[in-house]
């Protein structure tokens, strides 16, 4: 492998991703470039499933090293469809903005045949890339990330954003001092009381926990004071004990707000409290307190704070002396809070990358909708249900998922009694569950009181469902959370509608498919009929094989019986609408040419005209088609039959010998003017004729076919003295059983022994 430059074109399927993914890790292992593979790799999943789901053909993937860096490029062949950009050109899908996160640089090239997206990773360690996380670049985008999550209540990857994280991060970061001087001077900006920072995260942070828990024993040893604390502010304005020591640490903290602290706190700047009057030592049952306040990007996080049981043990050299400590200790917990988001993010981002993968994997409705709620449960919501709407009628309960099976029809009830889900186009609480019969609402117990949010399912411009999670009254909803199931269910709702629209198109399909197909096969004296049939693929398109049994002897209006009898098997190039249409076109004028009573020769001569004069809409056609006649001894059938560049019929005799029956002639719609003629055979008692398509010959295993070397007349010789249905039963089995894959063309064969 060239190691610096390697390339794979990969199919449009979604099985293509996994494979486009390993390729990018299996590249950055061989150049020794693993520390940016999980960027790589989440990346090319994105541009990716982007290929397959919007520009539906191949796409290729290249991966360079320029100059130290990692370039890679994922290249479809449909230039002429823009980028959609979920939030701001697409209601549903996968875009660009988690490229603009990962990459150091990215952009899009066009030519006359091809579109590309490619990004830029730097490498590790390499001078003027990129920071790690928690480093200063990272420090001033996440914040800025962050506070677009706290103030708009979204998450917002856009251009903008990340210009002005990377504008914040190239500023110079101001010393502790400096830092704390302009916050006491100016105050908190917008207020600590109206943007207070979640602690929660913070929490969740080993980094963070170590800071803080270093923050209070210094704080003790520096002031002399009996305990010390931190204390984290919640979204909700509440604060909590993050790490205590000493006396602090024995006392449990009380209820105590951001909009109860003194107005020193909420401008910025450290204070003292000679007694407990003061909120904050109340809360801490301490009798004196000194304190300051934790700051992050104009927010109030927290809380540094000093005990004693001592009134007035502390004075304002006290006070400055522990805000200097919190101006250190702020920018400690701000790395420690950008890493864990960051963190919080990749694990997010890998989340939607496999959870794309897996709803990009089957086309079938009900089990797009089971599997959307098992991606839901347990890591999003403790249960959670799939409505789905129809032109014919409202939202309907589709799937009902809980992480506790048993409770699962439980909750279908209160579902299916609570009111219907909410026709909204923005995700939201839902209060659905209250309106549910008290005596349902009492049957499951605590679940009626589950909080409960409710997102659209939209796609293609239309709500085509909605996506109702739950999670215990007590068990709060964060943040993250919901912006996850927002972005899962825009995801779903394109797997959703693309399993709804293959659904349907399978559903006209197999309608279309059995129109072209004979309503029955009619009794014949003297001769038994098998048929066998089998479209390839997953029924998504019409094939154009087709065959035919029908009368072409009975005199109009007459009451005598059938003396004579048409059979026809054919098989027009290539499959879908066009083929259909000359399919359609073959079988009903072979019925109505026969009706008048037309000679085989002359019914395909007048089809092959038929054929050509649809002109740009023809297709090839071959066919073998033929009459049955009664002998006067009833010792077997006589038969004329034509091949039109059909695969030459079979004769098997009771003694096991196998003949063609039919000389080969011009296939229709390719000459005008073609002259045919039949070949009679004469076939007697045990005698069998067996007809097929190029499905049966053709089937492949590796570089052989079924009929190389005479295979099918083996095969055929191997069926003396069976039943006609066992033999066209015979032939279908082995016609499986030739190769490990499944056929990928039609399958029709007609089976005929005279008895």
């Amino acid at each position: 492998m060239d190691r610096q430059t390697a390339t794979a074109t990969f199919p449009s399927a979604a099985a293509a991703v996994a494979d486009a993914r390993r390729f990018v890790r299996k590249v950055l292992a061989d150049w020794g470039m693993d520390a940016v593979a999980d960027d790589a790799v989440l990346a090319t999943s994105e541009l990716a499933t982007n290929a397959i789901a919007y520009a539906g053909t191949s796409f290729e993937v290249s991966c360079r090293l320029a100059g130290g860096d990692v370039e890679i490029e994922v290249r479809d062949r449909h230039p002429t469809r823009g980028i959609e950009m979920p939030g701001v050109t697409a209601s549903s899908g996968r875009g660009l903005p988690s490229i603009a996160r990962l990459a150091d640089s990215w952009g899009v090239s066009y030519d006359r045949r091809t579109k590309g997206v490619w990004f830029r990773l730097p490498r590790p360690g390499a001078t003027g890339s990129a920071a790690p996380a928690g480093g200063a670049a990272a420090e001033g985008a996440e914040a800025v990330f962050t506070a677009d999550i706290a103030a708009n209540g979204s998450v917002r990857d856009d251009h903008a954003v990340r210009e002005r994280g990377a504008r914040d991060a190239a500023e110079p970061v101001r010393d502790a001092s400096g830092a704390g001087a302009q916050a006491r001077e100016g105050g908190l900006a917008g207020g600590a009381s109206e943007i207070p920072a979640a602690g929660d995260r913070l929490l969740r942070s080993p980094a963070a926990v170590e800071a803080m828990a270093d923050g209070v024993t210094t704080a003790r040893e520096v002031l002399g004071a009996e305990g010390a604390a931190v204390l984290l502010t919640e979204r909700d304005g509440r604060l909590i004990m993050g790490s205590a020591a000493g006396t602090a640490a024995e006392m449990p903290l009380g209820e105590l707000s951001v909009a109860s602290l003194t107005p020193a706190a909420r401008s910025g700047s450290p204070w003292v409290a000679a007694d407990a009057s003061d909120p904050t030592a109340a809360a801490l049952r301490a009798s004196s307190l000194a304190a300051a306040p934790l700051e992050s990007q104009g927010r109030l996080t927290g809380l540094i704070v000093a005990v004693s049981s001592l009134s007035g043990r502390f004075d304002e050299s006290d006070g400055a002396r522990l805000g200097r400590l919190a101006d250190e200790m702020s920018l400690s917990l701000e790395k420690a809070r950008v890493g864990e988001l960051e963190r919080s993010w990749r694990g997010w981002l890998s989340f939607v990358a496999e959870a794309s993968d897996l709803l990009a994997g089957t086309l079938d409705q009900e089990r797009t909708m089971a599997l959307v709620a098992q991606l839901v449960v347990p890591r999003l919501a403790t249960w959670c249900a799939v409505y789905t709407v129809t032109e014919a009628e409202p939202d309907r309960l589709a799937y009902v998922w809980h992480a506790d099976e048993d409770r699962s029809d439980g909750l279908r009830e209160l579902l299916e009694h609570a009111g219907a889900a909410p026709p909204t186009d923005v995700p939201g609480p839902w209060n659905g569950l209250a309106t549910a019969p008290e005596e349902v609402r009492a049957a499951v117990g605590d679940a009626a009181t589950d909080q409960v949010y409710a997102f659209p399912l939209i796609a293609r411009g239309r709500r085509i469902g909605t996506i109702v999670i739950g999670r215990p009254a007590g068990d709060r909803f964060p943040r993250s959370a919901i912006e996850l199931a927002e972005e899962l269910s825009r995801r779903a709702a394109l797997a959703v509608d693309n399993a709804r629209l293959f659904s349907a198109q399978t559903a006209m399909s197999s309608a279309l498919q059995r129109s072209l197909l004979p309503p029955g096969i009619p009794e014949i004296p003297g001769l038994e009929v098998a048929v066998v049939y089998e479209p390839a693929g997953e029924g998504s398109e019409v094939g154009g094989d087709f065959y035919d049994v029908f009368e072409s002897g009975r005199p109009p209006g007459g009451p005598a019986p059938a003396s004579r009898w048409r059979f026809a098997i054919g098989d027009v190039c290539g499959t879908g609408p066009e083929a259909a249409a000359v399919t359609g076109l073959a079988r009903h004028a072979l019925r109505i040419l026969a009706a008048e009573d037309l000679s085989v020769p002359a019914v395909l001569a007048r089809l092959n005209r038929l054929i050509l004069g649809e002109g740009e809409r023809g297709r090839l056609l071959t066919l073998l088609h033929g009459e049955i006649a009664a002998r006067r001894r009833r010792d077997g059938v006589t038969i004329k039959l034509t091949s039109a560049g059909h695969p030459p019929p079979l004769v098997l005799d009771p003694e096991g010998g196998v003949r063609e029956a039919a000389s080969p002639q011009p296939l229709l719609g390719v000459f005008d003017g073609v002259e045919f003629h039949t070949d009679t055979v004469e076939l007697r008692r045990g005698e069998v004729l067996l007809c097929v398509t190029d499905g049966v010959t053709e089937r492949r295993s590796g570089n052989r076919l079924l009929g190389d070397g005479h295979g099918l007349e083996r095969i055929l010789a191997d069926c003396t003295g069976l039943s006609a249905g066992a033999v066209a039963a015979r032939i279908q089995r082995a016609v499986r059983d030739f190769g490990p894959e499944p056929s990928n063309d039609d399958v029709a064969l007609i089976v005929l022994r005279a008895s």
